[in-house]
């Protein structure tokens, strides 16, 4: 259930160590799916309402936790290997030159009113929605390189052209794009509406997909309850019709702490645990009937980023454009007290804009910014700012004072940890430092919508892929959230990051792919448009009641949704 693109995250594990007899990832070899029992229920929980239920706007995994189980692409990376397997699509052909794809379709898809899934509606989501003008998708930077899209056109009921206008090595990969039902929405696109059809508001059955699960009823900071598709069109190996579980259940909590009790008096099946919680509960296992899960390194990042758009304060934009200041914050970080105070000793620096778990195209040896206030304050002064008159309070060349709000997700408590950590740290270097946390979505909208903000530390989903990273990358990009949407690139740096990216997804040869990124990681640690702080794991805990759970670092628990079963035996 991985999504595409980088979306914004609202909620981060954290990282514990794992020894020998510790519970560890299945491999493919003994990832045997058995035909299960239908019937039953799994509950999880989120710390924010969705957003919206419209996964083509969508920009936040409160909206795609969601979205992603009913919402389906041509193609699927298998979340235990990583290899790209069909999915809507039966299969594919490509050209010698690698710019003509035929997809070939499934012909027993339906769409939850009944309606058969056909190259129709393929070819109207690439059109009519990702490549509208005015629709703000973020798939449009996925699926543009130096602003040239792809043509997209119907050979026949279930077979689809794409002709690239070059090579794209990502491609199939990419296929994993939502598709959408022409029928149920092309007249709102046609009225210009389709931006806020399917809010908050929708009527569950107006939302349709082809996956696994329905929307059954949202109740606002309550719940969302999915309900499975009667008519998907897997099967398992016995010929049984998926999914087995009849319904999933997202409880929403005002934050983790209260998902941590939630899960020990058992009215959750799923927790993802932080650095914290790992004394509680790993004793536990066996006597409460859990598991705890090492996943390995996730994906996901946590990273201070400053508001360079042009709107902003004026006075601020000085500060924040400046490659100075922002190494002098870099600097001013003590991630090793944040491993200790808020991950309980378990954690990792993060210094490169990928994650080691991202495998090849990860880069190690990017500059690192070691905890030095010291050498924090001289990078400010030759900036100058310091403390002119000894009042405690560091003042710019103007005398400003340096003061500005600091936002972050008020559910996520790990967040506010470390975002309270960073704030005494920036105010010993004479900053004034207001900490405001916010609803998740509200913070969205003031990243993505309104711009009226500061400072603001959240987190992005990551992946192996970095070219599903250039709606956050590239300039023009969506979610370029320090200064989005440029009409050309505002520096050197992010002009030479443009084409990092425009050649590097045109590259068919791996090696020469890698150098391309290398350079992007080694630019960004650099310029520091983004300032990481520590990386989380994917550690969590699974109630003993399920079969065929095979749980990895990129598919996370419950990749395999619609294979997952409870066990007739099983007990609380």
């Amino acid at each position: 259930m991985k999504r595409l693109i980088f979306i914004l995250l609202f909620l981060s594990p954290a990282i514990v160590s794992f020894s020998s007899q510790d519970n560890k990832i299945n491999p493919k070899e003994e990832y045997l799916p058995q035909c299960g029992r239908p019937k039953g229920q799994i509950v999880l929980s989120t710390t924010s309402d969705p957003k919206s239920f419209n996964p083509v706007v969508a920009k936040e995994t409160s909206t795609t936790a969601v979205t992603g189980l009913i919402f389906e692409g041509l193609t699927t990376t298998d979340g235990v290997t990583l290899e790209v397997e069909p999915n809507l699509a039966s299969g594919w052909k490509v050209d010698s030159e690698g710019t003509t794809w035929i997809f070939y379709l499934r012909k027993d898809v339906k769409w939850f009113d009944g309606v058969p899934f056909t190259s129709d509606d393929v070819v109207f989501t690439f059109n009519q929605l990702i490549y509208n003008p005015d629709i703000p998708s973020s798939a449009r930077d996925i699926f543009s390189i130096e602003g040239k899209t792809f043509k997209v056109e119907k050979i026949d009921s279930y077979a689809v052209r794409f002709t690239l206008p070059c090579k794209f090595a990502p491609f199939l990969r990419s296929m994993s794009q939502e598709i959408l039902p022409k029928h149920a929405l092309e007249d709102v696109v046609a009225k210009g509406k389709f931006n806020y059809h399917w809010g908050l508001d929708v009527d569950p059955k107006d939302l349709i997909g082809t996956g696994p699960f329905i929307l059954k009823k949202y109740l606002p900071g309550e719940r969302i309850i999915l309900g499975k598709n009667p008519d998907y069109w897997k099967r398992d190996t016995c010929g049984k019709p998926l999914p087995y579980l009849d319904e999933i259940v997202y409880v929403i909590v005002q934050n983790q702490d209260v998902a941590l009790l939630k899960f020990q008096d058992k009215s959750l099946d799923y927790y993802s645990m932080r650095g914290q919680d790992f004394p509680i509960l790993k004793p536990k296992e066996q006597v409460e009937n859990f598991t705890v899960f090492n996943a390995g390194p996730a994906f996901g990042t946590n990273f201070l980023v400053f508001n360079q758009n042009k709107k902003a304060d004026p006075v601020k934009l000085k500060w924040f454009t400046d490659t100075k200041f922002r190494k002098a914050v870099a600097y001013a970080i003590d991630k090793k007290s944040i491993i200790d105070i808020v991950m309980n000793g378990l954690g990792f620096v993060q210094n490169s804009s990928m994650s080691p778990s991202s495998g090849y195209f990860y880069n190690p040896d990017v500059r690192e910014y070691a905890y030095d206030t010291n050498k924090a304050r001289l990078i400010l002064k030759e900036a100058g700012i310091y403390d002119r008159d000894n009042d405690g309070l560091a003042e710019d060349k103007q005398g400003n004072i340096i003061e500005f709000n600091l936002f972050t997700n008020a559910g996520n408590t790990v967040r506010i940890q470390i975002a309270n950590i960073i704030r005494k740290d920036l105010e010993s270097l004479g900053f004034k430092v207001n900490f405001v946390p916010l609803e998740f979505n509200q913070l969205v909208s003031k990243l993505d919508s309104t711009f009226d903000w500061d400072v603001i530390m959240i987190g992005l989903t990551g992946g192996i892929e970095p070219h599903f990273g250039n709606n956050v990358w590239q300039s023009s990009g969506h979610l370029h959230m320090w200064n989005p949407r440029q009409d050309k690139p505002q520096t050197e740096w992010e002009a030479e990051i443009d084409n990092i990216f425009n050649q590097a997804v045109q590259e068919l040869d791996k090696e020469k792919r890698k150098l391309l990124y290398d350079r992007w990681q080694e630019i960004v640690a650099e310029e520091l448009p983004l300032i990481y702080t520590v990386l989380p794991a994917n550690i969590f805990a699974v109630r003993n009641k399920f079969a065929n759970l095979h749980p990895t670092s990129y598919g996370g628990a419950f990749h395999n949704i619609e294979e997952i079963y409870i066990l007739p035996e099983a007990k609380d």
